[in-house]
């Protein structure tokens, strides 16, 4: 550092300064460093409720069936990120893991106990943080394999999906001023977008003419029923509005967009997918023959080949596994020969494919008294995980702690009166109870969005969730295609 060029540095890490790195700033500019702070930071705000490691190749080191891959680095950078987070929200959760369907989400959950341990016993603010109500659940990918292949038809699920939104943009119509393609980026800044982005493609439908008439001067213009085309026009004729109503012609346009694709080929596809989900159909009826639900999907001309490997792989998912012989013979159906490892490489997430296993699928929570779109009705397992722990029912040997049980995690969001930085009022404190939650491998819009209605509903509840990266259902198979790949990592959303 140059004294005549600059007075002083201030020095910020996102992460925790190694020492190494700490001891040659006070060996060498001790006296020009005016700060240095450990910001904690080494993570990726996403949205309001969600966070990522932005990691999406810890997917192939992880799950790589190649005994070469060395995923400990991949581990151990994971769990000081995870540290960080904690920090950040000023939290010494207690850790817990699902003990299936691998091992990872175990040895993730100790690094991750023994860092926090660390990070505590340096921090010099609290140098004996006792744990707090909070608690860190870690799961592998493989725990709910069946919320990543089904379409979803809430809105922001719907569109990732089914559009080629690319960085968060979504390009749309031209600019008559320039003659390029119209932008727009979907994040929270869009308080349309935060409104209707889990609600469901046919609620969105109903609403965005709704907003387009509480906005509209003119009544006239907006009596009876309103085309899409008409709204259009309505937009063009309203220039004093015209910032507001460009948010519901971008939502407008990215609903017709999905409207296209889904009445193109998809509606007959996503009662097949729903009956091969739940094993039920709309009536509650068991499904007897899951080949026979499947087989129209695979003679369907219109249906692109990922559409069929999805239905395929429903089908697997549903029926525990299958014999090789069956698997040789969808595998042909498709057209895969070449690459079947995109069905076969589930079993590397512990996702029985061959043989069929025997092992009894975990019990559901009853929801046939819910009300939902009979296209929608496949609920994701993470929604039953936060709704057990919200209710105390999390099994101890399903989810073992990785330190020794606090008095504060007795029952979910009670808080120990002994605890001496928990001196708030009851009201108060159930007002900041939190649960993180962090998918090893990839989590899904639905599984978000779960986060996200469980916490509006529940009031005294804000749901955390998180991973190595956000996944779609195309980015997920060509992950899974690509494990037994040496150095393949694919471009993840």
């Amino acid at each position: 550092m140059s004294s005549s060029k600059y007075k002083a540095a201030y020095v910020y890490f996102c992460d925790v300064c190694p020492d190494i790195i700490f001891n040659k700033l006070k060996s060498c500019h001790s006296k020009a460093i005016k700060k240095c702070k450990e910001v904690n930071i080494s993570f990726f705000p996403k949205e309001s409720q969600v966070f990522l490691l932005n990691v999406p190749k810890a997917f192939h080191l992880l799950y790589s069936p190649d005994k070469a891959v060395n995923k400990e680095t991949a581990m151990h950078t994971m769990a000081q990120q995870l540290v960080t987070l904690c920090a950040t929200l000023d939290e010494n959760p207690g850790v817990r893991y699902k003990k299936e369907p691998q091992d990872n989400a175990e040895e993730l959950a100790s690094l991750v106990e023994e860092n926090l341990v660390q990070y505590y016993r340096m921090d010099e603010k609290d140098q004996f943080k006792t744990k707090t109500q909070t608690q860190l659940l870690i799961l592998d990918r493989g725990f709910d394999p069946i919320s990543t292949m089904v379409h979803e038809l809430t809105f922001q699920a719907m569109i990732y999906d089914l559009l080629p939104i690319e960085n968060d943009t979504y390009k749309y119509g031209t600019d008559n001023s320039t003659g390029k393609d119209k932008e727009a980026y979907l994040d929270e800044s869009d308080e349309l977008w935060v409104k209707v982005r889990h609600k469901h493609i046919a609620v969105v439908l109903e609403e965005i003419p709704k907003l387009v008439k509480e906005i509209s001067s003119s009544k006239k213009e907006t009596e009876g029923n309103i085309s899409f085309s008409r709204l259009s026009d309505i937009m063009k004729k309203l220039p004093h509005v015209r910032k507001q109503i460009n948010k519901q012609a971008l939502h407008l346009s990215l609903a017709e967009d999905c409207m296209q694709k889904f009445k193109g080929k998809l509606e007959k596809l996503c009662k097949a997918e729903q009956d091969l989900a739940l094993g039920t159909d709309a009536e509650g009826q068991k499904v007897k023959d899951h080949m026979r639900v499947l087989l129209p999907v695979l003679l369907n001309s219109d249906l692109d080949n990922y559409d069929k490997i999805r239905a395929i792989l429903l089908y697997i998912f549903v029926e525990n596994g299958t014999t090789q012989e069956n698997l040789e013979r969808l595998i042909q159906h498709v057209k895969i020969e070449s690459n079947g490892d995109v069905l076969k490489n589930w079993t590397h997430l512990g996702v029985p494919i061959v043989p069929k296993s025997t092992q009894r699928k975990p019990a559901r929570r009853d929801r046939s008294k819910e009300e939902t779109f009979q296209l929608s009705r496949w609920t994701p397992v993470m929604k039953d995980i936060i709704e057990d722990y919200m209710e105390n029912k999390l099994d101890a040997k399903d989810w073992p702690y990785c330190s020794e049980c606090s008095a504060t995690w007795n029952e979910s969001g009670a808080v120990s009166a002994r605890q001496k930085h928990n001196t708030m009022p009851r009201d108060e404190r159930k007002n900041t109870s939190k649960l993180i939650i962090f998918v090893i491998g990839g989590i899904t819009y639905s599984e978000i969005r779960c986060a996200y209605e469980v916490s509006q509903n529940s009031k005294s509840f804000q749901v955390i969730i998180g991973s190595t990266h956000i996944i779609t259902p195309k980015t997920m198979l060509d992950d899974i295609k690509n494990l037994n790949k040496e150095n393949v990592i694919t471009t993840n959303e």
